[in-house]
């Protein structure tokens, strides 16, 4: 930032006022060159924020901020808005832990006025402003900035259709990042914004309304001069969607024209009534990797900012959704009525293969997990075999469809759930750690989770065959499996756990699918205290498997369960209920994400924040087992002979017999 000219006199949107719209050109660019410096170092959303630099520049030079409301959808694309909002000097620490989100988040900064991760909120939220300031009698202006992506989402449309009728002072920017502006209708469509955008234009125009008001056949009058303005408009831009729903519509314009930007959003600032302003931007905008592959730069780990290539280190372990990608293919190749749904995730959830190979048999229904709900149960009641796959944190939206369209109607549909657990550096708006909790309490669900990818390759091939009715749920994380793939496909006995260790252990810890590998050097840990312990591979977390908990209970003084989910409405709980019922007399706990939103960060250091790590999970347990050291207990518990370093651990002397 040493070289650069303005950036370092921008720490809040006033300062960017002081300066002339050439000056903003070239800060521009320097933001450019910032954001491709930070996000090659952090990794994060760079393509959709070099889209959107012009835009993000026009609208707090226009704009009074904090007073006047912005509302960011999905809010992946904030990266400038942030760094012209006082956080410029903290961009390098963004989706590091403690560092800044990669999301806007109220609790961050005065300028981030409502935060989101998932898309097509910000119209409901922004009307819901727009209307709390009439309510209270305020006076502020409300901006709404949603993606061309974000429209396929139906809560959008929701916004717009009560945003329409209620008729409240509130602008809607559409980002288009993939419209392409043609020199004619681009060079007609901006000059039509620029004179339908004009205060005087507009002033006669109402001017006109109210002088047509004045004759006995003023309605007749009225629709003549509207159909004029729509057939112009018709003729000229797509908008007209958006004028029935209620809105005047200006656009498309060329969203990388800076001056044209602050002079049209100075304009409608003056218009009454919900406005959309449509807006044509490049993704990757100024970075030439970026903008040959807008899709790998979305959201991008480190790289090498002078070549665009990703630092990543290679490993000869695929990821989960390689694995899963490779699994469903190979079931679609033997059965011809599977079919494959996404919602605007094919290359996140690993589907391109099947796509490509049986296009007629997959589906990308758009950001629309609602629909994507009640469209595979219509699938499944049609004939055929679903496997509706989406991230843990999106199904959350289609709860309501996996109860009434799909469950209700004992519709077997297989809902395959990526990113389960804590993903990382895109935080609480992306841990997919609900998804055993509301599937559990869906009376007929079935909820399955591999504890690796030969048993996830498995799981999905078992489904083909297999007889059941309503939601199947298979989640599985983010990342590579914890060992090699099998050549040949490995047998599971459905419904059943795994022991993967001495059935006769005083100590049995179940574990749910990513925690059974991370709970293995616990295990030795404990061994190395002295005592014994045993994971079972608890992989069918509804219905369980009640048999092998049964003989766990009777024979076991401690059991521990484990699960990258909430505790709360989690297997822990689950198992806990079961336990109660049959009058089990030794101790419990179970572990998983605590009653809170866990924050952005490395895997690693989150796991240890909430108490999952490996010698957190360790000493927890060393200490229930501490709390019951009687002679007693040692004899029953079967300890080996260096119990005496459980007794140091402790801080405890060996008791004396006969105590």
């Amino acid at each position: 930032m040493d070289s650069m000219k303005y950036l370092p006199q921008i720490q809040s949107p006033d300062d960017l006022k002081k300066l002339s719209v050439d000056e903003m050109i070239v800060l521009a660019e320097e933001l450019r060159q910032e954001l491709i410096s930070v996000v090659s170092g952090t990794g994060g959303h760079l393509a959709t924020n070099l889209g959107s630099v012009e835009l993000t520049l026009a609208l707090h030079y226009v704009y009074n901020l904090p007073e006047d409301k912005l509302v960011w959808d999905v809010s992946n694309q904030t990266y400038i808005h942030k760094m012209l909002t006082g956080r410029c000097s903290k961009m390098s620490t963004i989706r590091q832990h403690g560092g800044l989100a990669g999301f806007a988040k109220r609790s961050e900064s005065k300028y981030d006025h409502f935060g989101a991760g998932h898309a097509s909120t910000s119209i409901s939220a922004a009307l819901g402003f727009a209307s709390a300031r009439d309510n209270l009698g305020d006076d502020y202006s409300v901006v709404a900035i949603i993606g061309d992506g974000a429209m396929t989402g139906g809560l959008a449309y929701e916004g717009l259709n009560n945003a329409g009728s209620m008729k409240k002072d509130i602008l809607v920017i559409l980002n288009d990042n993939t419209w392409s502006i043609s020199k004619n209708v681009g060079a007609m469509s901006r000059y039509l914004t620029s004179i339908m955008a004009d205060e005087k234009f507009n002033r006669l125009r109402n001017e006109i309304w109210e002088l047509t008001g004045r004759f006995k056949r003023r309605d007749k009058i009225r629709q003549t001069i509207s159909r004029i303005e729509d057939s112009l408009k018709g003729l000229l831009v797509p908008g007209m969607l958006f004028e029935k729903l209620g809105f005047r519509y200006f656009g498309p314009i060329d969203g990388h024209d800076l001056e044209l930007m602050t002079k049209t959003l100075q304009d409608l600032r003056q218009i009454s009534g919900p406005v959309l302003l449509h807006v044509a931007t490049t993704k990757g905008k100024g970075y030439d990797p970026a903008e040959g592959n807008p899709s790998k730069f979305h959201g991008v780990g480190t790289f090498d900012k002078l070549t665009g290539k990703s630092n990543a280190i290679s490993t000869v372990l695929p990821s989960y959704t390689k694995v899963f990608g490779d699994a469903l293919v190979e079931v679609a190749d033997k059965d011809q009525k599977v079919v494959a749904v996404t919602a605007a995730m094919s290359t996140g959830t690993g589907l391109v293969e099947f796509s490509e190979k049986y296009p007629d048999r997959f589906y990308d229904v758009g950001i629309a997990e609602e629909h994507a709900g009640t469209f595979v149960a219509g699938l499944s009641a049609g004939g055929v075999k679903p496997y509706l796959v989406v991230y843990s944190t999106f199904m959350q939206r289609a709860y309501d469809m996996l109860i009434h369209d799909i469950a209700l109607q004992d519709l077997p549909v297989v809902i395959c759930m990526d990113r389960a657990g804590l993903v990382g550096a895109d935080g609480p708006t992306h841990h997919g750690v609900f998804d055993l909790s509301f599937m559990r309490t869906i009376p007929n669900a079935i909820v399955v989770a591999p504890k690796d990818g030969d048993e996830l390759r498995a799981m999905i091939n078992h489904t083909i065959n297999l007889d059941f009715k309503g939601p199947l749920s298979i989640r599985y994380p983010r990342g590579t499996v914890p060992t090699a793939i099998s050549k040949d496909l490995k047998q599971i006995e459905w419904g059943k756990w795994e022991r993967l260790g001495s059935a006769s252990a005083p100590v049995q810890i179940l574990a749910v699918g990513t925690m059974v590998y991370h709970l293995m050097p616990v295990v030795k840990k404990l061994s190395d205290l002295g005592i014994e312990a045993a994971i079972v591979n608890a992989r069918f977390v509804k219905p369980m498997d009640t048999e092998m908990l049964s003989e766990i209970a009777s024979s076991s003084d401690y059991i521990f369960t484990a699960e990258e989910n909430q505790l709360a409405g989690g297997f822990g709980q689950g198992v806990a209920t079961w336990l109660f019922e049959h009058s089990y007399s030794g101790k419990f706990k179970s572990f998983g994400i605590p009653d809170r939103f866990v924050q952005h960060g490395t895997q690693s250091k989150l796991l240890i924040e909430i108490g999952l790590g490996v010698d957190e999970i360790t000493d927890s347990i060393v200490e229930l087992v501490s709390s019951s050291s009687s002679h007693s207990f040692f004899n029953r518990l079967r300890l080996r002979k260096n119990s005496n370093r459980l007794k140091e651990a402790i801080g405890e002397s060996e008791p004396k017999i006969g105590e």
